[in-house]
C-alpha cells in the first residue's frame, strides 16, 4: 500500500502531561559530543542563589543544577500558580507573601515590572518559601537542593527515548506563567478568558465560554475525541471548557480503553485528546503532592515514583500507535503522534521566556492584574511520525498555540481562535522525509515498573492530585448550584466532609457529567467498564 507524506496529519494524537520543564526530563537528551544543536544542560553551570533568610545553607550561597537520585523528586511538591512562577522567573518575593502558598500571596503577586526581563534565578527562592508551608517548617539544603536537579535519559528511557527516535522541540513555551488550567486551555482554545489560576474551578465549570478547537473541527466537518485515563472519573478538559463541551460529553469523552480500540481498529478520529490520569495515582509525570494538599501534613499515600507511573502510561501509548497498521482509516502514516505538558510547575529550566501576544488586546486585565503578554518557561515536546527523521532537533521558538495553528493550517480551518494561536509558528515543515520509516525499525521502549496505585476509595482521596481536590470543590459547587440531588452533598461549601464522602460525591456529580467515563452509560461496552 503506498503512502504519501501530505496525509501525515490527516489524523493527529495529542497527549498532555503534567509539571515538568524540559529541563528537568529532557535536559540530559543530548551533549557536545552528539553534535546536535540542542540547548540542554549538559556542559553548562547551572545554579540558583540562596536566599539570605534560608535558615540552612544559606552559607553556600547557591545550589548547582544536578541529577535528581529520587524519582519521586521534586516532593514536596513545588509551587505553581501565577505567583509562585513569577518569583521563579523573576526572583520576586516580598517579605509580606514569603512562606505562603498561592491563595495567600497578596497583590501584586511577586509579579515584574513591565518590559522586566526574566532572570531563571528564583527556583529555589519560591521552594524554600514554599515547602516551608507545606512542611511546617524550613527546609533543609539536601530538601530545597531536589528544585535544581533533573532526570538522565537511563531514567526516564521512554520519553528520552522518543525524543531521540523522532523530533524534538527544545524551546516549546507553555503559554501562561502558572498552572494547569488556564494552559490546559490555550492548549484547547488559545485564550483563558482572563483566568491565570485554577481556583475557584468554577470560573471555568462556568465562565471559560472560548471557542474551542473541538468546536473549529467539528464546525469544519471533522471529528473529534477525548479519551481519558480508565483510573478517572471526569474529564480535565470537559470540564475546563463546560459552558462550550458540556453537550458533548456523553459521546465524546470516553475511556482510554477505547483509544487502543479505536487505533488498533483504524476507527480514530481526525482529533485526538489523551489525557492520562490526572486525578490519581500520577500517571501523568506529576510530581507527589501529598503534603501539598493540606499545609503542615505529610499523607504517606501519595504515590511515589510519579514519573514512573507516567512513563507506564507513554509506553502503552506508544505501543498502541505503532501498532496501528490499518490498511484503511487512521494509521501511523496518517497519523501524527504529539507529546506534549501543560506547564513546568515550578521544575528547573534555564532558559528564559519573552513576551507574546495577549489572546485579545483589547481585553482588560484578568485574574491577578496579569495582561497575558508575557508568556512561561520550557516544557517537553516531541513530534513522532513515520515521516520524521530519527533525532532532529527543532530550535525555533513554538508554544502551546502552535498545534491550533498547525491544525487550521492543515485542515483549512478558518481563522485564528485568538491573537495569540494568530502569532503562533506551525511545525507543518516537520515532515521532511520522501519515504516513510517503516514502524519495525521503531524502538522497543520499555518503561521501568511503577509502584502500584492505591485502589481503595480512602487511599484514592487522600492521593488525590491537586487538580482531583479542585475538581471535587468545583463539582461540589456546581451540584450545589444547579441542584443537583447527590447523596451527602451538603448546601453549605464549609462543611466538614470526609475522605470516603468526597470521593462518593465526586464520582456521583462526574457520573451525571461523563457517563462513559464512569460506567453510567448502558450502551459502554461491559469489558470496557
Amino acid at each position: 500500500m503506498a503512502h504519501d507524506r501530505s496525509e501525515a496529519m490527516d489524523h493527529v494524537v495529542l497527549v498532555v502531561f503534567e509539571n515538568r520543564s524540559l529541563d528537568n526530563l529532557l535536559g540530559h537528551l543530548y551533549g557536545p559530543e552528539d553534535g546536535k544543536n540542542f540547548d540542554g544542560v549538559v556542559g553548562k553551570d547551572l545554579s540558583n542563589p540562596i536566599p539570605e533568610w534560608a535558615e540552612h545553607g544559606a552559607d553556600r550561597k547557591a545550589v548547582p543544577y544536578t541529577v535528581a537520585t529520587d524519582m519521586d523528586s521534586p516532593n514536596p511538591d513545588t509551587g505553581e500558580e501565577y505567583p509562585h512562577t513569577n518569583t521563579q522567573l523573576y526572583n520576586i518575593l516580598s517579605e509580606d507573601n514569603r512562606f505562603k502558598l498561592g491563595p495567600e500571596i497578596s497583590e501584586p503577586w511577586n509579579a515584574p515590572e513591565s518590559g522586566q526581563d526574566p532572570t531563571m534565578d528564583g527556583f529555589v527562592t519560591d521552594y524554600i518559601s514554599t515547602a516551608t508551608t507545606e512542611l511546617g517548617r524550613q527546609p533543609t539544603y539536601e530538601e530545597y537542593s531536589q528544585v535544581m536537579t533533573g532526570f538522565t535519559p537511563d531514567q526516564v528511557p521512554v520519553l528520552n527515548g522518543l525524543a531521540r527516535a523522532f523530533g524534538v522541540f527544545d524551546h516549546w513555551f507553555c503559554e501562561v506563567p502558572s498552572q494547569t488550567f488556564p494552559n490546559r486551555s490555550f492548549w484547547t482554545a488559545a485564550t483563558s478568558s482572563g483566568f491565570s489560576v485554577n481556583a475557584p474551578l468554577t470560573n471555568f465549570l462556568l465562565h471559560n465560554d472560548a471557542e474551542t478547537i473541538f468546536d473549529r473541527i467539528e464546525a469544519h466537518g471533522k471529528t473529534w475525541k477525548v479519551y481519558v485515563s480508565d483510573l478517572a472519573s471526569v474529564s480535565f478538559t470537559g470540564l475546563c471548557h463546560m459552558p462550550r463541551l458540556k453537550d458533548r460529553f456523553a459521546t465524546n469523552f470516553v475511556p482510554f480503553t477505547q483509544f487502543e480500540k479505536d487505533a488498533a481498529n483504524g476507527e480514530l478520529p481526525n482529533f485526538s485528546f489523551v489525557e492520562p490520569n490526572l486525578q490519581i495515582g500520577h500517571g501523568d509525570y506529576h510530581p507527589a503532592c501529598g503534603r501539598a494538599l493540606f499545609p503542615g501534613l505529610d499523607l504517606p499515600v501519595d504515590a511515589p515514583s510519579s514519573i514512573l507511573a507516567g512513563e507506564v502510561f507513554l509506553s502503552r501509548l506508544y505501543n498502541a500507535y505503532k501498532s496501528m497498521t490499518s490498511t484503511t482509516g487512521s494509521n501511523v502514516w496518517n497519523t501524527t503522534f504529539f507529546i506534549g505538558w501543560d506547564e513546568p510547575g515550578g521544575t528547573f529550566d534555564h532558559v528564559p521566556p519573552g513576551p507574546v501576544a495577549p489572546p485579545d488586546p483589547a481585553a482588560p486585565p484578568g485574574q491577578c492584574g496579569f495582561t497575558f503578554d508575557r508568556s512561561s518557561y520550557r516544557v517537553p515536546a516531541i513530534v513522532i511520525s513515520p515521516w520524521v527523521d530519527e533525532g532532529k532537533v527543532f530550535n525555533e521558538e513554538y508554544r502551546h498555540t502552535s498545534m491550533i495553528a498547525t491544525l487550521r493550517e492543515q485542515w483549512n480551518l478558518g481563522d485564528p481562535l485568538t491573537g495569540r494561536d494568530a502569532a503562533a509558528r506551525t511545525f507543518s515543515h516537520v515532515f521532511t522525509r520522501e519515504t516513510p520509516r517503516d514502524p519495525d525499525s521503531w524502538p522497543e521502549l520499555d518503561a521501568r515498573a511503577a509502584p502500584e496505585s492505591h485502589a481503595d476509595k480512602l487511599g484514592m482521596f487522600k492521593g488525590i492530585s491537586t487538580l482531583g481536590k479542585a475538581a471535587f470543590s468545583g463539582l461540589a459547587a456546581y451540584a450545589v448550584q444547579h441542584k443537583l440531588d447527590i447523596p451527602g452533598l451538603s448546601s453549605d461549601p464549609k462543611a466538614e466532609v470526609s475522605a470516603e464522602q468526597a470521593m462518593d460525591i465526586l464520582n456521583a456529580v462526574a457520573a451525571t457529567l461523563f457517563p462513559q467515563l464512569t460506567g453510567n452509560d448502558p450502551n459502554r461496552p461491559a469489558d470496557s467498564v
